[in-house]
């Protein structure tokens, strides 16, 4: 009788260790956007630090004036303002490639790299057709739906 709690409460120790790492492991963070660096890259406080922000699943021009619309683009959205980033990897160089989303009461809840590539100024990464489509495809209708608006990007480009 007595090894019977004691292995009840052994396993509800380790129930409750499970819940307190993965309660304090958390792949999403809450701040404010200091600074846009360019159009995917973008710095956010969240108060005891800061984070280098590359948004993932998308490629922006370098230069040109597209380059220059997507940037002013993502500094009218986010700059000064929350925002909230969602962990996908941390690169080498050590920026946060993270799903960036606007938490912003007037404008609601974006998720920015689907409004870049939804308003031609990205597209999404190509190649080994990774997760960068998002969950449900997100940049993929994003996408479509530029092209076939012909916005930014697309504006002049051929569809594929």
């Amino acid at each position: 009788m007595r090894n019977k709690y004691l292995i009840r409460a052994l396993v509800g120790c380790v129930v409750m260790l499970i819940g307190l790492v993965s309660a304090f492991a958390g792949d999403s963070i809450y701040g404010k956007v200091t600074e846009v660096k360019s159009a995917d890259v973008v710095i956010l406080d969240y108060g005891t630090g800061q984070y280098v922000i590359r948004i993932v699943g998308i490629d922006v021009p370098k230069e040109g004036a597209v380059a220059i619309q997507a940037k002013e683009f993502v500094a009218k959205l986010l700059l000064g303002k929350n925002a909230r980033m969602r962990l996908d990897h941390r690169a080498e160089n050590g920026e946060m490639v993270s799903q960036l989303l606007t938490a912003d009461p007037e404008i609601g809840f974006k998720d920015v790299g689907v409004e870049l590539v939804k308003e031609g100024l990205a597209q999404r990464q190509q190649g080994l057709d990774l997760q960068f489509g998002y969950k449900y495809g997100e940049l993929n209708t994003a996408e479509r739906e530029a092209r076939e608006a012909k916005r930014g990007l697309w504006a002049t480009a051929q569809s594929k």
